[in-house]
């Protein structure tokens, strides 16, 4: 199917990109005219982008949006669903975790959470910065809208945004009259949800807010030998706010979350069978079944246990002053802080062949000042950032049938200043000029130490083993600075149609690799250093087909220097442990999204996306030969498909005195690597998933009925693995185990608004 289905959407994506731009002149001369479009279209559709608020046509970057009542169509349950909707994105619940994000988009993320490693993808909650993964898969719920940044983006949101970002904006209060949500939910496997959301407006000035979601679901499949629950969900989510506006310049906002989330660890499944150190079954007699793989892929057999626990939790406070008419001045001011409490039975069996327990903390306080201007052919935006952050943590990882264990602890604090601005200015009534950049300033102190213990667990988790070798026990300080400019040209061809040309730059900081052992790698102690990517972008957004389809169009070529690739390789009866500045790659891509209108009745959306990416350079260490290769001829990029593709329809018709909606949605992901080196027991074979969403409305909008199935042809794909094999750690079980994504849910919503 591939080699069909390549080339085809290649010359599609091709062929209508140069349709448009050459129909541009006849085309949207005669859209003009037309009545405004609807406020799902991208003539309409207002971002923040570039912080501050614009029309998605004028806006020089590859941006897609998504509104609360397009998330509540397919039935979106969390932010992992825009992976199935957005072009060039992997976005998925982190491997061996239950609320840990993983981000890539056109190539560049990061996999591995570890405190310490920074994602390559920003994340931001009403414009506050989340440092760490944890805690991020964040619930849809008390939306207004998310927005999908793809590209570096540097210039405005900072050092580790290299890959793009992603904006989760929360509903304002209405401070004019009460309002009041509450949604209930029954599905597949038990599932059992309650969203409770209200404001009520104080006084024409003031007005206060809540909302309260929990989520329960039984597992997908169970652990085989404690008969817990597997794949399970229990999770309590809360945000209050408040808004003042004393006067029509003044406004504040005052916004605090909480999330916990106590479902059951996840160990994976195996994918290999257990072998003991010589390469016969691991265990024998009655207990042989371990050594098989189960049956169902969200079983597992781990004997490490079940309890895991992450709570976040943070507050922020908005202030906007209006200046003059032109002139606004805004601050954002927020604290974060996250804990972590989780087993991860690597090896999937009831014996300790390889079994982390593990614990993280973070802290994080954030302000940021923005000037922001808009005049009639100036408008900029300009300001500084601050962030103090720390992230801590230990693990266990217990080996020879729990006999023994090595204890990796240590924490990294970080203090990073940026000042930044972005300047736009219209050269002429159709061509438009924008220029910036950030200057951020990093400093880093990284704490490692690394032990092994007789005896399991160590004593950081309650037991009284001695040291047997110390392996790493330091303390450094890095500083990285950088200058990450970019410059855009736009030109509107008409109202409806605006081209661009960009160039932009991003840096992800360096740091210290807290798994570190400097007796298999003694350069550890000196950290890793930044990686930057360097992107050119053309594109092409607008309305046309006499405002039939609206679309977003993108072509662009990037490259990545100083990748950091973190690898950790068995060595004996212990892991080494790498994060190198590897590599240099080539990316390159097209990205193709919109809407069509068949009828007022009947709308289609699709998006169609390529990234092509390549190692031009792939420098390794070798631990087990003390060598360096370059492999750049063999290993591919992670988590990164040749090709994702959605396609979906939307029909509104009335029924039964009010609004019926029936959305169905197809999505379409090529092969996937999960590690730079192929294992065809982990790599992820190309797939498609489709989805159904139906809702009814009743008149005046205060109850809603939906019916939502996910996945309904009930596919098994990976989402993430981990790699000890018994060719290269004989003394770990021959441990390779995978994570998958939910199988086919069928989920009954129903709705009451006030």
């Amino acid at each position: 199917m591939k080699q069909t289905f390549k080339p085809l959407l290649m010359a599609s994506v091709a062929s209508l990109g140069t349709l448009l731009a050459l129909a541009a002149p006849q085309a949207f001369a005669q859209t003009a005219t037309q009545p405004a479009a609807s406020a799902d279209e991208v003539t309409d559709v207002v971002v923040t982008a570039r912080r501050r608020a614009e029309t998605l046509k004028d806006v020089p970057i590859a941006v897609s949006t998504f509104s609360s009542a397009k998330l509540d169509q397919t039935g979106a349950q969390d932010i992992t669903a825009l992976q199935q909707q957005a072009p060039n994105m992997t976005l998925q619940v982190a491997r061996g975790s239950n609320s840990t994000l993983i981000a890539f988009i056109r190539g560049v993320g990061q996999q591995d959470p570890l405190w310490g490693f920074e994602p390559g993808v920003g994340l931001y909650v009403d414009d506050v910065y989340v440092a760490r993964p944890q805690g991020a898969v964040l619930d849809i719920y008390d939306v207004q809208r998310v927005e999908v940044l793809r590209g570096p983006q540097g210039t405005l949101y900072g050092r580790n945004t290299i890959g793009g970002a992603i904006k989760y904006v929360t509903k304002p209060l209405d401070m004019t009259s009460p309002t009041f949500m509450v949604r209930g939910s029954l599905g597949s496997n038990n599932q059992r949800d309650l969203v409770l959301t209200g404001s009520i407006p104080l006084s024409d000035q003031f007005a206060v807010g809540a909302a309260i979601a929990k989520y329960n679901r039984d597992g997908f499949g169970k652990n085989l030998f404690t008969g817990a629950e597997h794949y399970n969900k229990d999770v309590t989510a809360v945000r209050l706010s408040a808004e003042y506006n004393p006067t029509d310049k003044l406004s504040l906002r005052l916004a605090y979350d909480r999330t916990q989330d106590d479902s059951n660890a996840r160990h994976g499944h195996r994918e290999t069978p257990a072998l003991n150190s010589v390469g016969g079954p691991l265990y024998t007699g009655t207990q042989a079944v371990w050594n098989t793989p189960p049956a169902d892929p969200y079983d597992t057999y781990a004997g490490l246990g079940d309890k895991n626990k992450v709570e976040t939790d943070g507050v922020s406070l908005t202030a906007e002053y209006k200046i003059s008419d032109t002139l606004t001045f805004k601050s954002i001011s927020a604290v974060r802080s996250g804990e972590t409490a989780t087993k991860i039975d690597f090896d999937n069996t009831p014996g300790g062949f390889m079994d982390v327990p593990a614990k993280y903390e973070d802290t994080q306080a954030t302000q940021e000042l923005q000037f922001t201007y808009g005049g009639e052919r100036w408008s900029w935006v300009a300001g500084l950032f601050y962030l103090n952050s720390t992230a801590s943590g230990a693990f266990d990882t217990t080996i020879l049938g729990n006999a023994a264990t090595t204890l990796t602890q240590g924490k990294v604090r970080t203090n990073s200043i940026a000042a930044f601005a972005d300047f736009n200015y219209k050269l002429t009534d159709k061509w438009s000029l924008s220029f910036g950049g950030r200057y951020t300033k990093d400093n880093k102190r990284g704490t490692v130490y690394r032990a092994n213990y007789a005896g399991v667990p160590s004593p950081v988790f309650g037991g009284k083993g001695a040291v047997t070798l110390l392996r790493s026990n330091y303390s450094n300080d890095k500083s990285f600075d950088k200058f990450t400019p970019r410059v855009s040209l736009s030109y509107a061809f008409s109202p409806a149609l605006t081209g661009y040309a960009a160039i932009s730059e991003g840096f992800k900081s360096g740091g210290f690799d807290m798994r570190g052992d400097v007796i298999l790698t003694p350069s550890t102690v000196n950290g890793y250093n930044p990686e930057t990517v360097l992107s050119k972008e053309i594109g092409l957004k607008g309305t046309t087909f006499d405002g039939l389809m609206n679309f977003t169009f993108a072509v662009f070529d990037s490259k990545y220097d100083d990748m950091q690739i973190t690898r950790q390789t068995p060595v004996g009866a212990t892991v080494a442990s790498q994060v190198e500045n590897a590599g240099k790659a080539s990316i390159r891509g097209a990205e193709f999204e919109g809407t069509l209108r068949f009828s007022d009745k009947l709308t289609g959306n699709f998006a169609l996306g390529y990234t092509g990416a390549d190692f031009d350079e792939f420098i390794s260490y070798n631990v087990l030969t003390a060598s360096y290769v370059n492999l750049a001829g063999v290993y591919k990029f992670q988590m990164t498909p040749e090709w994702t593709n959605n396609f979906g329809l939307t029909y509104k018709t009335d029924a039964f005195g009010g609004s019926l909606v029936v959305s169905p949605q197809a999505s379409y992901r090529s092969d996937m690597q999960m590690f730079e080196a192929s294992n065809a027991a982990l790599d992820q074979k190309a797939y498609w998933l489709y989805d159904m969403g139906v809702t009814w409305t009743a008149p005046g909008a205060k109850y809603k009925v939906g019916l939502y199935g996910r996945n309904l042809g009930d596919e098994r794909y990976r989402t993430g693995g981990y790699n000890f094999p018994s060719s290269v750690s004989p003394l770990f079980g021959n441990s390779v185990s995978a994570f998958y994504g939910a199988p086919r849910t069928v989920t009954l919503t129903l709705e009451y608004r006030y």
